[in-house]
């Protein structure tokens, strides 16, 4: 039987793990290499086994309450934005207004209070939120590069903030978590080497927006592309 657990250190909020993230591993155990679409179905314990089950062309990922995502081979139909100068989003670096209210900041990818995540804080760069990201050489896989999983996690993240940098919209629907994903890795980045990520809001309409996101290398090379839907869960 295949399984999956995502250990407590890659959580988004505290004790389920970072949708990105869980979005990548999918993603990774499907074997597509195209892009694939991962919808949430539910919050993913931390430290628990999930069952994987496939169903056809659908790879089911169960906890013990039940399908926590379902991940499968999808399109992108996604042209990445022109890649921001990296001194200029060096300089707001975390400066995105919804860092500082940040609902979940223990979040692997871009929370505040994380010394050993990706930490990749966004800011605000005209209409895009961005921010330098040096990944570490602890997320290298085999041959150098970052590993896919992590390049997920590091596009998911990103595409809330400009989404939330209007005060009004951010009062009526943070906070929000992800619904669903797909991303496709165009490229490698290697460990160590200097990129930029950049996300911009494509609609929002209810409790629902849906976002995008681009990764660029340090010569502004497109290494990952995601669409990402979002959903408010306020009022919960």
């Amino acid at each position: 039987m295949e399984s999956l657990r995502i250990p407590r250190r890659f959580c988004g909020p505290p004790d389920s793990a970072n949708g990105g993230y869980l979005a990548g591993s999918l993603a990774e155990r499907l074997g597509e290499r195209g892009p694939v679409e991962v919808t949430l179905l539910a919050p993913c314990p931390v430290e628990a086994d999930l069952i994987l089950t496939r169903e056809e062309a659908v790879l089911v990922a169960s906890g013990p309450e039940g399908p926590v995502a379902r991940a499968r081979a999808g399109g992108l139909d996604l042209e990445a934005c022109a890649p921001p100068d990296p001194a200029c989003v060096a300089k707001v670096a975390g400066q995105s207004r919804a860092m500082q209210t940040h609902p979940f900041p223990g979040c692997f990818v871009c929370g505040p209070d994380r010394e050993d995540g990706l930490g990749v804080y966004a800011g605000p760069v005209g209409s895009l939120a961005a921010a330098c990201w040096t990944p570490a050489p602890e997320w290298a896989d085999r041959e150098g590069g970052v590993r896919r999983e992590l390049l997920w996690a590091a596009l998911d993240c990103p595409s809330i903030f400009p989404l939330l940098e209007d005060p009004d919209r951010a009062a009526r629907l943070e906070p929000m978590v992800l619904g669903r994903m797909t991303a496709s890795i165009d490229g490698a980045l290697a460990a160590g080497e200097p990129a930029v990520v950049a996300a911009w809001t494509l609609s929002a309409e209810g409790r629902k927006a849906l976002a995008a996101a681009a990764l660029f290398d340090a010569g502004g090379g497109v290494v990952a592309r995601a669409l990402c839907t979002w959903i408010s869960i306020a009022g919960r």
